[in-house]
């Protein structure tokens, strides 16, 4: 008798999981992607570097390192100590990447008719989340440290490596950016000549409450401000750019600035807030000209006839850098050219010609 084999039950067929390769390849993807965005916002891509353009990472002491490009004009031979501007970015923009200070300031084509060396910080990746500079940040507000040893290193790098005139080193912000430039002008007088201020406020803008600003006054920033100048201390002159627009930078911002410096410049005269410079101060009206509106332009001199101060306030302009062929976000192609009016406080200035008349701080 045969007995019937007994029925073999199938067994099913083990599939690979293919679903946490797919995951991961696709989570990988997004960070390469990820990485890739970040490098072109904030760097560019190759074929936008121009001609006299050239890159740069500094590197400082403690390994910090900073990208930055320098554009070079044709005047530059090597016989002359160009002067330098450096043009410090605001939050959302970079130096010379994506929506850049390069394109908004239009810097290499002045610098290429006046013959100046321009130069283009761009703030360090994830260090902001809207790439800003942070200039609010009390680390970031001393010498030797954070930020401002960064840039006034690559200051000092671009004199040295390309023979620059260190008398004729300036620097000219925007907004978080503006804020970092009037910083610079507090821990480095002795390395910037000049500082410009486009929708900027005063050295620890960051202590003053919005919604009741007397609390503190701009003189207790101020002595702040001078006591970081210490023995290197000296009348560090500032051009103010403000919107009356500006719901970011609200013009009591700027007309604070005026006040914060103008009692700088006291204490560095004399040690004292006495009006010791005795500070004159006179209004050009300009007036709306074609699709471009007006303007008023302040100048504070001393009595000698230096200029240590200029305010220029557009009543039309908002939060933005002004200059007829400005390119980006933050622009205005209406407003005062703020690149040449740059320009020109900066060449009435050289540090040489105002060192070592400062009264610094005791200690």
């Amino acid at each position: 008798m045969t007995v019937p084999a007994p029925e073999t039950a199938e067994r099913p067929v083990k599939r690979r999981r293919r679903w946490p390769w797919i995951l991961g390849g696709a989570t990988a993807f997004l960070a390469i992607a990820a990485v890739v965005l970040t490098l072109v916002f904030q760097f560019g891509l190759p074929w936008w570097k121009g001609e006299g353009d050239h890159h740069h990472v500094h590197v400082s002491a403690d390994g910090a390192r900073q990208h930055y490009q320098v554009h070079l004009p044709p005047q530059h031979d090597g016989s002359t100590a160009l002067p330098v501007m450096m043009a410090v970015h605001g939050c959302g923009m970079t130096g010379f990447g994506w929506n850049s200070m390069k394109a908004s300031t239009q810097f290499n084509t002045l610098a290429d008719r006046e013959g100046f060396i321009v130069v283009y910080p761009t703030q360090r990746p994830f260090q902001s989340s809207i790439n800003c500079w942070n200039s609010a940040d009390p680390q970031n507000q001393v010498r030797g440290a954070g930020e401002p040893a960064l840039l006034a290193g690559v200051a000092r790098e671009v004199v040295e490596n390309y023979g620059a005139d260190a008398d004729r080193v300036h620097v000219a912000g925007a907004s978080s950016g503006a804020g970092t430039a009037v910083i610079l002008g507090a821990t480095y007088p002795d390395v910037f000549a000049t500082v410009t201020s486009v929708a900027g406020g005063e050295y620890g803008l960051n202590q003053v409450d919005p919604d009741d600003p007397d609390a503190t006054p701009p003189t207790a920033t101020a002595r702040q401000a001078w006591e970081q100048m210490g023995d290197r201390a000296r009348p560090v002159p500032l051009l103010i750019v403000q919107g009356g627009q500006d719901e970011v930078v609200p013009p009591v911002v700027g007309e604070r600035l005026v006040e914060h410096w103008s009692a700088v410049l006291d204490l560095v005269d004399d040690g004292s807030l006495n009006d010791s410079l005795g500070l004159v101060a006179e209004t050009v009206v300009h007036e709306p000209t074609g699709q471009r509106y007006g303007y008023e332009q302040t100048t504070f001199r001393t009595p000698a006839g230096a200029t240590l101060i200029e305010y220029v306030f557009a009543a039309e302009l908002a939060h933005a850098w002004s200059n007829p062929q400005s390119e980006g976000i933050f622009t205005d192609v209406a407003g005062p050219d703020a690149s040449e009016i740059a320009w020109a406080f900066a060449q009435l200035h050289d540090a040489a010609a105002a060192s070592g008349t400062g009264a610094g701080p005791a200690g």
